[in-house]
């Protein structure tokens, strides 16, 4: 009865708008007959909507009263713990297969321009599942009613569904929309690469994003509010949950970015990222150039988290494959945890032609290395053409005796559920797209935010840093011919660098990274210190560019 009132409620609005919108027009006009019916139609809206408000209200605070009793009988550890995160939105109670068929008839119902409401429709059946409404948060607005349940993510004003909320001095769209790259012909390009790694092909500035690597890296914090989570959970197995949840977020962000690549770092450049909402400080830094690899860390009170990454770029004629080569750690003070998993294969399909669009696939294993008790495994799912539902995982959180503890399913661009199809809870779901996404790279909010530089950041930063790099803040301008020759420029004084260091037989030593035993970097613990005192202006930096 719920979905359906809602329904009818955004039939009812839509229609209300329309017939504004009519009347606007008319307005100068004498009045007609139409007019006068329009009018009247406009006034029934109104009270109708009125009355649905009403009754929505009322059905949705027993929903709520409904949720209280099926919580109370529900799991005590993790259900105790989601209650407490019912303002993030972290956790919902939900069944999946009444999320899915929901939501895939509020798709139809949006996408027709006639919508004929019945109680027997099978668009607007509602499951048996009284958990599902728990879903609904109190403080929906009545305006969003119609879009809150959408099954993919949501194109909304809003940040985020985290209950992060919104920052009004972040900017929240980019000072040019991306290029048109339609003219550029790829296959010209690639044609002598086919097999070959592409990291060695010089690209068109066009065909990049105002972003670059080890900004992508810090985008993988998007949702470090899972970590916070997981350092205040007890149970090592729901830990290990909330742990799966966050290497799944890290894929959420590439889902609108296939049509672009980010810009390749040059030795020694460095970024950071200080988010004192999310409670994190990030900085990263390319310590290699052949082979390129990017190093990162990350810290708060609650956790830790580095990484260093290399890829292998191939092209196979009508794709591209981006294979990872590294490992991810997460340490969580608190209970003396250190997780530690690989990433998988990622392709970009219709690289010459059509649209073009991303896949991940492969398995990621997640150990901790302190403590044997559990261990996952998520599977992304390689598409098939005789299988619809693509962008899918599945996994399992396993004991020592190899007995499936928790088992994962979801979509690694929407959203992860725990549980089974018919009784689950959200452990994670993707945040709503900035509002004109398109027109920004496909940019997540948090991504917008990245390569912004303020004149108080400015004075703090070292000059190696990636928003000082003219040729990515050219592109972000929309000055594609400047970022062209900047870059050129950039990359000749990289090359001229490289033969003064071979000349002399020296190596180039990172700065704020060294290899540990295992051959990985990892910090040195010296960029907070020296952002501290004495501060990179009073430092020498290296000019990059």
């Amino acid at each position: 009865v719920y979905f359906t009132l809602r329904s009818a409620f955004s039939t009812i609005s839509t229609e209300r708008e329309k017939l504004k919108q009519m009347l606007e027009n008319d307005a100068s006009s004498s009045p007609s007959a139409q007019i006068v019916g329009l009018k009247n139609a406009l006034t029934s809206a109104i009270a109708q909507n009125t009355d649905l408000k009403d009754r929505l209200r009322r059905i949705h605070a027993e929903s709520m009263i409904l949720d209280s009793a099926s919580n109370a009988k529900s799991s005590p550890d993790l259900v105790k713990e989601n209650a407490r995160e019912e303002s993030r939105g972290l956790v919902h109670q939900v069944s999946n297969e009444s999320r899915l068929s929901i939501a895939d008839s509020l798709t139809e119902f949006f996408d027709a321009q006639e919508v004929l409401l019945s109680a027997s429709s099978s668009e607007n059946e509602v499951s048996d599942d009284d958990s599902y409404v728990s879903d609904i948060s109190d403080n929906v607005s009545e305006d969003n009613l119609s879009n809150d349940m959408e099954n993919e993510r949501q194109t909304l004003d809003c940040i985020s569904e985290s209950g992060i909320g919104c920052n009004s001095k972040r900017r929240t769209c980019l000072p040019a929309p991306c290029p048109n790259t339609s003219n550029i012909s790829l296959w010209n390009i690639l044609r002598n690469n086919i097999g070959k790694d592409l990291s060695k092909v010089a690209m068109p500035v066009e065909l990049n994003e105002p972003l670059n690597t080890l900004q992508r890296l810090c985008e993988e914090l998007e949702y470090s509010q899972l970590l916070d989570k997981a350092a205040h959970t007890p149970n090592p197995f729901e830990r290990m949950v909330y742990i799966a949840a966050f290497a799944v977020s890290a894929y959420a962000s590439s889902y609108y970015r296939a049509g672009s690549k980010p810009f390749n770092p040059v030795l020694g450049e460095t970024y950071e990222c200080i988010r004192e909402d999310k409670g994190f400080q990030f900085f990263a830094e390319q310590v290699s150039h052949h082979p390129p690899i990017s190093a990162c860390h990350a810290e708060s009170v609650n956790f830790a988290f580095w990484q260093d990454v290399r890829w292998k770029n191939e092209f196979w004629g009508k794709s591209m494959e981006i294979v990872p080569v590294g490992t991810t750690h997460v340490t969580l003070p608190a209970f003396k945890d250190h997780f530690a998993w690989n990433k998988v294969t990622s392709c970009i399909h219709n690289i010459l032609s059509g649209q073009r669009w991303i896949e991940h696939y492969g398995e990621i294993i997640i150990k901790n290395l302190n403590d044997d008790t559990c261990h996952c495994k998520l599977t992304f799912i390689k598409a098939k053409y005789w299988n619809p539902n693509a962008h899918e995982i599945e996994g399992s959180v396993v004991d020592k005796a190899g007995k499936v503890v928790h088992r994962l399913f979801g979509k690694w661009h929407d959203s992860l559920y725990c549980g089974t199809t018919s009784s689950s809870n959200c452990i994670w779901r993707a945040n709503p797209m900035p509002k004109d996404y398109e027109q920004w790279y496909g940019f997540t909010q948090f991504a917008l935010e990245l390569n912004e530089l303020d004149l108080q950041t400015r004075s703090l930063l070292p000059s190696t840093d990636t928003r000082f790099r003219p040729d990515q803040r050219f592109l972000e301008e929309g000055n594609i011919e400047g970022a062209e020759m900047q870059k050129q420029r950039i990359e000749q004084l990289q090359r001229e660098r490289r033969k003064v260091l071979e000349e002399n037989n020296l190596e180039h030593q990172p700065r704020f990274f060294r290899k540990s035993s295992d051959d990985s970097w990892v910090s040195n613990g010296t960029y907070m210190d020296l952002r501290k005192e004495p501060g990179f202006s009073k430092l020498d930096n290296p000019v990059l560019w």
